[in-house]
């Protein structure tokens, strides 16, 4: 939910055609990945007895959700829009949505490292793969935006705000 919205957020800020196609396309199937996500939570918790949630630590969210979807991460803070970043600076933004990437591929990786069940390792492997190719596409985006600038400099000023002035 937070990388859909990040990057469905930071397309009004892209000045560029390309980059604003490649933030709609991502930020529209991050929303899928949520389905997905939230999909394995479902299948994994719905016929849990009492005593099994309360073995398996899920204990004090069954309190609060019983076994309903409710986003929060695996420490088990919720979900908030602090979790999404929108600077209005291209370059900024670009940069920190390869980072969110490689993070939530870092997050599969660990997933995969503790689960054997089939049924979940199979799309944690989907979307890891996913995540690689957001990283490699935001590249792109952030390479369509360095040549659109006239500067040797791409990190000094803000392509979608700042403008030239006669001044020096």
């Amino acid at each position: 939910m937070g990388a859909s919205m990040r990057y469905l957020s930071q397309r009004y800020a892209m000045p560029y055609k390309e980059g604003k196609a490649i933030l709609t396309d991502i930020g529209t199937e991050e929303l899928a990945h949520l389905e997905i996500v939230a999909t394995i939570v479902h299948q994994l918790t719905r016929n849990l007895t009492p005593e099994q949630v309360v073995e398996s630590g899920f204990g004090p969210y069954y309190i609060d959700h019983t076994t309903g979807i409710w986003p929060q991460a695996a420490g088990g803070i919720p979900f908030n829009a602090c979790e999404f970043q929108s600077k209005g600076d291209p370059i900024t933004d670009l940069v920190e949505d390869m980072a969110a990437e490689q993070k939530a591929r870092s997050t599969y990786d660990n997933i995969l490292r503790v689960i054997t069940d089939p049924d979940v390792c199979d799309p944690i492997r989907f979307l890891r793969m996913r995540e690689i190719v957001h990283f490699q596409r935001f590249g792109e985006a952030l390479r369509v935006t360095q040549d659109n600038l006239d500067s040797k400099n791409f990190y000094a000023f803000n392509p979608s705000f700042d403008v030239k002035t006669k001044c020096k």
